[in-house]
């Protein structure tokens, strides 16, 4: 079986825009900027043997402030320019109750069926309280970036960059 490092999109791979202390997603591809450190990590988390897997809510195409097209174009930038083995994505809002959405699991069930990932052995950083708990749903270990927004999320390991979070599941 394959070990993973989940990602979160907004907040890990991608800057976020915030407002009014609050994250959102960036809309256009002028706003798609890498965080520091990122090819870093996910160049470090493959030679260590782990796929990277970018798991990823947009909401905002089920309440259409943003289009399919715009945020395919993000994923493709991923995928052709870092070492991102696959990009999960959950279009839908919380009204939907879909099982793909985190802090569901489905995204990490899926990845780990399609990749035969057992999921105990892998990771999972975000930046939210969602991706914290659909980590602990899939049993995995769970790392969140500080950040202002998220200091009471109860996580496995917090990280000030992804730097420390490859330090961490490397050791």
């Amino acid at each position: 079986m394959s070990r993973a490092v989940f990602l979160d999109r907004d907040g890990v791979i991608n800057r976020v825009i915030v407002r009014d202390g609050l994250p959102f997603s960036p809309a256009t591809l002028d706003e798609f900027i890498l965080c520091d450190g990122v090819e870093a990590f996910l160049a470090g988390s493959k030679k260590a043997g782990f796929l990277n897997i970018v798991i990823t809510n947009q909401p905002d195409i089920a309440r259409g402030l943003v289009d399919t097209k715009t945020i395919q174009s993000m994923h493709e930038s991923l995928r052709r320019n870092l070492p991102v083995d696959d990009v999960f994505l959950c279009p839908h809002d919380d009204a939907d109750n879909c099982n793909c959405r985190k802090p569901k699991a489905g995204m990490l069930t899926a990845a780990a069926e399609k990749w035969d990932i057992d999921l105990a052995s892998s990771f999972i950083i975000g930046d939210q309280w969602k991706d914290a708990q659909a980590g602990k749903s899939a049993g995995c270990v769970t790392i969140l970036l500080d950040c202002p927004y998220n200091k009471d999320v109860d996580c496995d390991y917090r990280a000030l960059t992804l730097r420390s979070a490859l330090k961490f599941i490397t050791r």
